[in-house]
């Protein structure tokens, strides 16, 4: 039997030490430890994948909490349904004890204790992650109500560009023409030119182009 660690952080900038220590502290050497940096959306991850491929019956994995696992209530109850029933292995939660997988070793009982706790705790993680998306689109709602702009400014073009496009779609000088004099190359000539012809069209208000 081998017992494996698996961490995650979501972003790269993000530390993994207090997770490996952990892993470390319960006896899981660290090159038998698989550590991602990536989003916990799925369970589409490089890491993870390869801990799946070494995971024999009997093997035990380890994690330090449950979202290290996973962010989605039915996936991680599939994933956990996966480990324990299809390849046979064990999982423990090192902060959260009574979601040892092991208990199906001992009593019905513990089993029974073990997956009520692991349903309650993953719904009431992604209800929490459901409110926060709600309270997030409804800030961004009443900021944009208050007239609060998002994304990226839009494009504010010179008279000279507006001078060089004209000409350019009067037929009065090239492409080539228009694409030295403004320094830029086609694809982006073209995407500004698709801005410009679009903010002029008839029962279309101007933008604060310039």
């Amino acid at each position: 039997m081998a017992s494996y660690g698996y961490c995650r952080v979501s972003g790269g900038d993000q530390n993994l030490a207090r997770q490996t220590d952990a892993l470390q502290s319960y006896g899981i050497s660290p090159e038998r430890i698989f550590a991602a940096k990536q989003s916990g959306k799925d369970f589409e991850r490089a890491e993870y994948k390869k801990l799946l491929s070494v995971l024999k019956e009997g093997d035990l994995v380890a994690v330090l909490s449950l979202d290290r696992l996973g962010r989605n209530y039915e996936q991680i109850l599939a994933e956990r349904e996966h480990i324990t029933r299809n390849i046979k292995a064990d999982i423990i939660v090192l902060d959260m004890p009574l979601l040892d997988a092991r208990a199906r070793a001992d009593t019905l009982v513990g089993k029974f204790i073990a997956d009520v706790v692991l349903q309650v705790l993953s719904f009431v993680a992604e209800n929490e992650r459901s409110n926060i998306r709600s309270r997030q689109a409804e800030g961004i709602r009443l900021a944009k109500e208050r007239g609060v702009k998002f994304g990226r400014p839009e494009k504010k073009y010179t008279e000279e560009f507006r001078s060089v496009v004209r000409a350019y779609k009067e037929k009065r000088i090239p492409l080539q023409d228009a694409l030295l004099a403004l320094k830029i190359g086609k694809a982006a000539f073209y995407k500004h030119l698709r801005r410009l012809t679009e903010v002029s069209k008839p029962n279309v208000g101007l933008r604060n182009l310039r």
